[in-house]
């Protein structure tokens, strides 16, 4: 007995499943649901940001950017690529001194999102403002539950949820607008890489050497002697050493009379 008793609730647990399972099923068919999407005018803002890198050390990147302010970028991941003349580089490419240029694009695009359900029936029991039973078109009872405001459509009228009566074929529709943005943000990193440094000199071209040249002091020349005048003679020098030859030939004389 016990055993039949078993088998019997069992067999009413699975119609009773059954039964919800085809009521649930009759309910998404009877309702109508409609979304629509209105999409507005989008806003694109640009922002370039362009630096100069001053340290790199494995993913640790340093840029310091056109004010002056240096930004630390740690753990830089090794898919993030920079364009370089048509290139796809690394971080493991970089080099300091390279000229960096990030552009961030971001689109802003406004959307309304509206849902529209509507459902036709005729009431078989109403318990406002809460719930209403309407027995739908394939004959059978669905329970809705009654937002906040919602109007009912009989024969032209429009009724809130204590309008409502037995018998009265109601048609509902609920409109929901849920507002959002979406937003779309690109960005591309681009790079220039440092000059080389300049060449060094051939080894067959000697080196300019800068060397120190004595320069000769002119030494001041004596003044010449003086030149005499056209109107000088010899004459007198001559008189003079005749007088001289005179005064010793005197002399000797005497000299020898004394003895």
């Amino acid at each position: 007995m016990n055993s039949n008793t078993s088998w019997t609730r069992a067999s009413l647990m699975l119609v009773v499943g059954a039964l919800c399972v085809a009521f649930t099923l009759s309910m998404s068919a009877q309702v109508q649901t409609k979304t629509t999407t209105t999409t507005g005018k989008a806003q694109v803002v640009t922002q370039v940001q362009k630096g100069e890198i001053v340290f790199v050390s494995g993913n640790s990147v340093v840029v310091k950017m056109e004010d002056g302010s240096l930004r630390h970028f740690d753990n830089v991941p090794d898919s993030a690529r920079v364009t370089v003349n048509g290139q796809q580089l690394g971080v493991h490419d970089l080099k300091v001194g390279m000229k960096v240029e990030k552009t961030i694009t971001t689109s802003t695009v406004p959307e309304t999102i509206t849902t529209v359900k509507s459902v036709t029936g005729t009431v078989w029991f109403v318990n406002p403002p809460s719930t209403v039973i309407l027995t739908m078109e394939d004959g059978k009872n669905q329970e809705f539950k009654i937002p906040n405001g919602q109007k009912f459509d009989i024969n032209g009228q429009t009724v809130d949820a204590w309008g409502l009566k037995k018998g009265m074929k109601v048609s509902a529709t609920k409109v929901v607008q849920a507002p959002q943005t979406v937003i779309a943000q690109r960005t591309q990193l681009t790079g220039e890489m440092p000059p080389p440094p300049p060449p060094p000199p051939p080894a067959d071209v000697p080196i300019l050497v800068v060397e120190e040249v004595a320069v000769p002091v002119q030494v001041a020349q004596a003044a010449p002697a003086p030149v005499l005048p056209k109107t000088g003679s010899e004459l007198p020098l001559i008189g003079l050493l005749g007088l001289l030859s005179l005064a010793s030939s005197l002399g000797l004389r005497t000299a020898r009379k004394s003895r």
